[in-house]
């Protein structure tokens, strides 16, 4: 997904778990082999781990860094497979519009660092647990949330 900042181009990049959960995401000027290998490197710096699939996109410049840092990792390139993915750029789209447009590239890796860490605390799955849960998951989300602004 790109990000017009003063009339140029950036590219975000974004790693998102089984569950919908935003792992990372990495704001770039380029949309290269260069800057694909960038990202990984950073998420995988980051996590430790070596993931058992990758679903993206058919961009040329992944298929380059999956088989340079992880060949033995299944690379999943089907049609509607990244639709996790794409589905999590809407809230930062919605936002965006909400203030009209970024002005810096700094702003904007701030601005979704910070909005994947509070979407998680409060967007819950609520088609997948009790009323019951979901009262207690809401209720702790906003005591969280209490405690980290005061």
């Amino acid at each position: 997904m790109f990000v017009k900042i003063p009339g140029v181009r950036h590219y975000l990049w974004r790693a998102v778990d089984q569950d919908g959960e935003i792992v990372d995401v990495f704001l770039q000027p380029r949309h290269n082999g260069k800057a694909a290998m960038k990202f990984f490197k950073r998420l995988l710096k980051t996590h430790r781990e070596e993931p058992r699939k990758i679903v993206t996109d058919k961009l040329k410049s992944y298929g380059i860094t999956h088989r340079e840092l992880l060949p033995d990792t299944i690379h999943d390139t089907e049609q509607y497979s990244n639709n996790r993915a794409e589905l999590s750029h809407q809230p930062r789209r919605v936002r965006e519009r909400g203030i009209r447009c970024f002005k810096s590239a700094q702003q904007t890796q701030r601005f979704v660092n910070v909005h994947a860490a509070v979407h998680h605390l409060f967007n819950l799955v609520r088609h997948l647990v009790s009323a019951k849960s979901y009262r207690f998951f809401r209720s702790r989300a906003f005591s969280t949330w209490d405690r980290t602004v005061a």
